[in-house]
């Protein structure tokens, strides 16, 4: 999808990093799961309302995150990319979380698109409202967000300052490095042949 990844809390523990900027209080640096000295740093940018992201995390990250992640041969940063209103909203509530309920919020939203955000008849913000409270997001603290324009001014600006920098055209796009990777990746190994040039 032209311009157009991640169940909640009972989600499996994984090794999963705070870069320093957002140690230091940078709410929007992009979340770290993995080895930070990992030799291959991939990162990728995704819509929360993308069917190639969700495609992507549900296909081919599960062997990524077992093989590459876990076995800390590769750092991996997520970024918010969102492509429409809805997105946004759910890159909102998903960067409010504690680091650990991250992911998982991600995760849930993207293996559920058809029912949550695109399903006939139902109020995509309702739905964002109901797996936030599963996350921990009481309604108040949802309303909060919601309504917190100056986080949701800031993520467009950052969107905007990757779209320049990298000339993205579409999500999920991907760095192995500084190797852009601008196409779809349809299975793991597309996606270690990319590692590997990257170590080389």
């Amino acid at each position: 999808m032209k311009l157009t990844r991640r169940f909640l809390l009972a989600a499996a523990p994984t090794t999963f990093f705070l870069p320093k900027a957002f140690a230091a209080g940078g709410m929007l640096a992009p979340r770290l799961m993995g080895n930070p000295d990992a030799k291959v740093k991939v990162h990728e940018w995704f819509s929360l309302t993308c069917y190639h992201c969700a495609r992507f995390q549900k296909e081919t990250f599960p062997r990524v995150k077992a093989e590459l992640i876990d076995t800390g041969r590769i750092a991996y940063y997520f970024h918010e990319f969102p492509l429409d209103q809805v997105a946004l909203l759910g890159s909102m509530l998903a960067l409010s979380l504690p680091n650990d309920r991250y992911i998982p919020f991600c995760e849930a939203l993207l293996s559920s698109l058809d029912r949550w955000a695109f399903a006939r008849d139902v109020d995509p913000v309702q739905q964002l409202r109901q797996m936030a409270a599963l996350a921990g997001i009481s309604g108040t603290e949802f309303d909060r967000i919601n309504a917190d324009n100056k986080l949701r001014q800031m993520i467009v600006d950052t969107q905007d300052r990757d779209q320049k920098r990298y000339h993205i055209e579409g999500t999920p796009y991907f760095r192995f490095n500084t190797i852009e990777y601008k196409a779809e990746l349809r299975s793991y190994d597309d996606f270690l042949k990319e590692v590997k040039k990257a170590e080389a």
